[in-house]
């Protein structure tokens, strides 16, 4: 939201930094900016306890830099994010606002930024804005479009259809089957991604320029984490060294490639879903996908798969933007990733992407998906695969032949078996097509 002062509250290395960056017209991501000014806050309160702020200066930077956590100071970061690879441009620019607005006496570097420096707290602002999105949104947005999912397996449990093979007929299962293999798909995404999620929390706070934490107190770091963990809930602990969390972006790299198996697995879902729903008349029509608006400027009555449409372009999105943080990740050089901004771009991007194509995939498709029943059970009567479950009675070749003739003649697998001399209740048992989806109950 807009500030009530309507000026800029930046000063003179923002100033330059606006000047010398007209790349891309975009920002850094909000959320890297709210964490840098929480970031900030913390930095204050605990530097005053170490008795090395002025205790009048610390409370009204806190108060300074809360406004920017919560949101409404994010007009007052204009740099494009495309910039200096450590982030240090828009650093400074948190430490300028907040300085204006702390008032008289409060110094940019020497109070706002005391104990910090851009190549540590940047990418902690990063990892931590990361870590709060997928935590507080994504991981939720997951939960619900499994639920959603499996909701439809039980909905869906006794309609039996053809499965598909190379997109050929397959022997018969469940309709609810296919639904529940796509739950627990997501389930594994969320899974994947909450595993990356300790790492992603280690931040390097406190190593200041190249990790050997030269001017910041020895408590520092730790007392700044354990502040951000009991205001936000979430788990922030130090890096396993502290060089790597300098020099290397490998968490959040990480937590990319998971958010990137979650896209993969949304494609093969929503792909899924388009294809049972093809039709009405000249299609699969397994399923009825809900009608949100019109298909075809100029088909009539045409509606189209939108919402699996745009949970696949959400995809194949967040699958660039992975190759993007794989490239950022390589470019560690020495003590210091200098892809910081790009990373932070791609990464927060993939993480809003995500969680609102499946919290909309969820409620706007699955949650009103019908099954087409009769078209679903006359697929799986004339599945030919289903022969397969005569094989144990007359084995392959003799099943085979059946097969064919059956291809041939256009006539069911029951009656040209019938023909061949399969007994009937051979038949009964062999062509239980529920029997076929769930042999073992």
């Amino acid at each position: 939201m807009k500030t009530d002062e309507k000026q800029e509250l930046w000063g003179g290395e923002t100033t330059k930094a606006i000047a010398n960056f007209p790349v891309s017209g975009r920002p850094i991501p909000a959320p890297v900016a709210r964490w840098l000014g929480r970031i900030k806050g913390a930095a204050a309160r605990v530097n005053a306890d170490l008795g090395l702020l002025d205790a009048d200066k610390a409370v009204r930077i806190a108060a300074a830099a809360e406004r920017i956590a919560a949101g409404e100071l994010d007009d007052q970061f204009p740099i494009d994010v495309f910039q200096t690879g450590s982030g240090t441009s828009s650093n400074m620019n948190a430490n300028e606002v907040i300085a204006t607005l702390a008032g008289e006496g409060v110094h940019a570097n020497d109070d706002v930024n005391m104990g910090q420096s851009s190549n540590d707290v940047f990418p902690s602002a990063v990892h931590l804005a990361a870590l709060d999105e997928i935590v507080n949104d994504l991981l939720p947005a997951l939960e619900q479009l499994a639920g959603s999912l499996q909701a439809k397996a039980l909905e869906f449990d006794d309609v039996v259809k053809s499965g598909r093979t190379h997109w050929m007929d397959a022997v018969p299962v469940t309709l609810g089957q296919e639904f529940a293999g796509y739950a627990a798909q997501v389930r594994q995404g969320f899974d994947r991604v909450g595993s990356t999620l300790e790492r992603l929390g280690q931040i390097p706070l406190g190593g200041t320029a190249v990790g050997t934490g030269l001017n910041t107190h020895p408590e520092f770091a730790a007392r700044v984490r354990t502040l951000l963990a009991a205001e936000t809930g979430l788990h922030i602990s130090a890096p396993a060294d502290p060089f790597e969390a300098q020099a290397a972006r490998d968490g959040i790299v990480e937590t990319s490639g998971a958010l990137k198996t979650v896209a993969v697995s949304l494609t093969k879902i929503a792909n899924d879903i388009r294809y049972l729903g093809s039709g009405p008349r000249a299609g699969l029509a397994e399923i009825a996908l809900p009608e949100l608006q019109k298909g075809s400027s100029i088909m009539p009555g045409k509606v189209n798969p939108v919402m699996p449409e745009v949970v696949t372009q959400v995809a194949a999105q967040v699958i660039g933007n992975d190759a993007a943080i794989t490239v950022g990740g390589m470019q560690g050089h020495f003590e210091l990733n200098v892809f910081v901004p790009l990373i932070a771009k791609n990464i927060l991007e993939s993480i809003e992407l995500l969680a609102s194509a499946s919290r909309l995939f969820a409620e706007k498709c699955v949650d009103g998906i019908e099954a087409n029943r009769e078209a679903c059970e006359r697929y799986a009567e004339l599945t030919l695969s289903a022969a397969t479950a005569l094989n144990p009675f007359i084995g392959y070749d003799r099943a085979t032949e059946i097969v064919k003739a059956a291809a041939a003649s256009g006539r069911s697998l029951r009656e040209v078996a019938r023909e061949k001399g399969v007994e009937e209740p051979v038949l009964d048992e062999a062509l239980d097509y529920r029997k076929m989806a769930k042999p073992h109950g």
